[in-house]
């Protein structure tokens, strides 16, 4: 029996994805289990580690069931997940505490004190992004403020699939996105000591980077025993869950676009050049030479749930059924209600709506939302063809990809076709496609060309193009005007 099937995992921050695929591309089985979001306080965002491994233990088991594949079939796995998830561990590698996720926004005080003790260090040149909510060294200035017998304890600062690639048996290492997106290295992979050393705090060790594709070793027994697998099956590095997720929705070629929508709102497009710019920030793509430059929105499909909640558990179904009757851009929202990450990069954003009369229904409001969004996606497609990056090739996945409405709303305001990708897993495909080209099953990266479908494309409505070019540009000013007035608002004055 030939060793020929993959397994791609990836730790979300709902739950834990995985899915089979043969070595043909095909995907036999997928998995998910629910994990839970710890926020105990304001701004906090926090996983249980063991609630991620009794998820793996529960997808992969269900992945071989469903399936009916010998589980010694299994060549290789491989895992993505949040960046830059923080996961602090001994030396042993044993989590000592709550994995932080990315959208963690503790760290206020620590990002001002650091960005002004290192105001002359050009963060965007030496690592690809301004030190933001996204750095780890607040994250870890926090901890060792606050948490400081603990943080006493702590050997390495790993990302969350790198923490899990390792307890199932790679040798230690962190993968290459979480070192770029996690602002402790250079691109030489050297760490960065000038914000280390500003940290004044002793300060765990920093793993090398690892690639994509790599091989980093096989299951161990332990792991292999309680997911039911061989020793012999091999871990291969994974990767960012953004960037997997859009590599197994084909995009290979400069210009190619992908627009998630799901509870964020993530944006990535394909470049052959190092693409910097303060606004977004900057992910390899697994291929080499090729470039990831994206945003992340803070609320998306988030914003329509928090509606959904106020109005009783209404039916977001047939709320698109209504407001398909609403007029375009009659209001206008600015989405900030968690803030906002790219392009602005301001937690303390508040969301507003503009427009409303005695006479707005839900419906109206409803479709402000999407339209919202869709500026807010617009806005960092701009910056793309800005900057020379000429965005060819849309489209669009995650739940908020099987509304309708929301799909024509984003083709009439970008004022592109969108391709709709059918049945996308997300980036556990992603994982397992890397897991096959890490032991060759697969020759080359082109192969996420080949495996998932798209749509029938959705084609801008050319009636509504004058209208949301103008309300794009209210947007614009309306974000501009509202700023002074958010940060009174979040500051309670």
């Amino acid at each position: 029996m030939s060793n020929k099937n993959l397994i791609g995992i990836d730790l979300g921050s709902s739950g834990v994805k995985a899915t089979l695929i043969n070595e043909n591309g095909k995907i036999l089985a997928t998995a998910d289990s629910a994990v839970d979001l710890h926020s105990n306080n304001p701004g906090w965002a926090e996983a249980d580690t063991n609630q991620w491994w009794s998820g793996v233990k529960l997808t992969v088991s269900n992945l071989i069931s469903t399936s009916k594949v010998n589980s010694n079939s299994i060549a290789a796995i491989s895992v993505a997940g949040m960046v830059p998830a923080v996961v602090l561990v001994d030396g042993n590698f044993n989590p000592l505490r709550l994995a932080m996720l990315q959208n963690d926004a503790r760290a206020t005080k620590e990002i001002e004190y650091l960005n002004n003790k290192l105001s002359n260090l050009d963060f965007l040149n030496l690592t690809g992004s301004k030190l933001t909510q996204q750095s780890v060294a607040p994250t870890l200035l926090w901890i060792s403020k606050n948490e400081d017998a603990l943080f006493s304890k702590v050997k390495y600062v790993i990302g969350s699939y790198d923490w899990l690639s390792i307890k199932l048996g790679a040798q230690p290492h962190v993968e290459q996105n979480w070192a770029i997106e996690s602002g402790l290295y250079n691109w030489d992979n050297s760490a960065l000591t000038e914000l280390i050393d500003a940290t004044a705090i002793d300060f765990p060790n920093l793993l090398s980077p690892k690639k994509p594709g790599e091989i980093v070793g096989e299951l161990n027994k332990e792991s292999a025993l309680e997911l039911g697998l061989n020793t012999s099956t091999k871990i291969v590095v994974g990767g960012a869950d953004h960037v997997l997720s859009a590599y197994a929705a084909g995009l290979i070629s400069e210009g190619d676009c992908l627009v998630k929508l799901g509870g964020a709102g993530d944006v990535l497009a394909v470049s052959d050049k190092k693409f910097l710019d303060e606004r977004l920030y900057l992910d390899a793509h697994p291929a080499p030479n090729k470039w990831l430059p994206n945003g992340c929105m803070a609320t998306s499909g988030s914003l329509l749930r928090w509606e959904q909640s106020l109005l009783n558990g209404i039916d977001l179904v047939a709320l698109d059924k209504e407001a398909e009757s609403s007029k375009p851009a009659s209001l206008l929202t600015l989405p900030y209600f968690l803030g906002e990450k790219s392009p602005l990069h301001d937690p303390n954003l508040r969301g507003a709506i503009a427009g409303l009369h005695l006479g707005t229904s839900k419906a109206d409001i409803h479709r402000s939302f999407l339209e919202a969004i869709a500026y807010g996606f617009r806005q960092h497609i701009e910056i793309f063809n800005e900057r020379g990056l000429k965005i060819t090739n849309i489209k669009v996945t995650n739940g908020g990809s099987k509304s309708k409405l929301w799909k024509q709303i984003l083709a009439d305001v970008l004022d592109q076709p969108l391709s709709p990708v059918v049945d996308h897993p997300g980036a556990s495909l992603g994982a397992a496609l890397i897991a096959g080209i890490g032991v060759g099953i697969f020759k080359d990266f082109s192969v996420a060309n080949s495996i998932l479908m798209s749509d029938t494309p959705i084609i801008p409505n050319k009636k509504n193009r004058d209208i949301y070019d103008q309300r794009f540009s209210d947007y614009l000013k309306m974000a501009k005007n509202m700023t002074e007035i958010s940060h009174s608002i979040s500051r309670g004055a």
